[in-house]
């Protein structure tokens, strides 16, 4: 594997999952970029049940999410669709109309929709959701599945953004050659936001 510095995630779907992905390879160290347009059914939705958030309507939250990544740097392709993946020696091309992205790995989060998944070549489950291990791996070596791509009812925001995490920091892992941890103190957050953290 290339060094962190060199290291490129590329994340399909901006909602729940792929923002926490992203989140957590760009804080630690990987390039991310996210191909969002803006599908997710977060915009339908009120959040009474997120764990840490009272009461939140969905665009709000997702407007919370998209600054909170920025902030980070995330490389965010907003209104980009990503037309197909393909593997490649070196890991993988993602294509859009707008151009071409090399990347080592491969995070899929576009809810329902799990054409691009078939497309790759990733199995299925009989249930006709993707096929996952505990760590969101697809069959495929370095592509993982979030969210509602892996679960056939379980749609909610809180188990996708904990599916993304688990993608993520298993790439981490990966990369770093070690079971790796995200577990920041008040320390940390004083460093990066000088004390206001909670308007990230």
């Amino acid at each position: 594997m290339s060094e962190q510095s060199e290291t490129t995630v590329s994340i399909v779907g901006g909602g729940p999952a792929g923002l926490s992905a992203a989140l957590f390879t760009q804080k630690n160290g990987l390039e991310t970029r996210v191909f969002d347009t803006d599908g997710t059914w977060m915009h339908k939705a009120h959040l009474f049940n997120y764990l840490g958030v009272g009461s939140q309507d969905g665009s709000a939250f997702m407007e919370t999410a998209r600054n909170q990544v920025d902030s980070f740097g995330v490389d965010r392709h907003q209104d980009e669709a990503v037309e197909s993946i393909a593997e490649t020696d070196d890991g993988f091309v993602v294509e859009t109309a707008d151009g071409s992205y090399d990347s080592d790995y491969v995070v899929l989060a576009t809810g329902a929709n799990r054409g691009i998944a078939e497309d790759l070549g990733c199995a299925f489950d009989d249930d006709d959701t993707v096929e996952v291990d505990l760590s969101m791996q697809t069959s495929i070596e370095n592509v993982y599945a979030t969210g509602a791509m892996v679960r056939a009812e379980e749609w909610q925001a809180v188990i996708s953004s904990g599916d993304g995490a688990a993608a993520a920091l298993n790439i981490l892992s990966d990369v770093k050659g070690e079971h790796y941890h995200d577990f920041d103190v008040p320390a940390d957050a004083d460093a990066v936001f000088g004390g206001m953290s909670d308007e990230a």
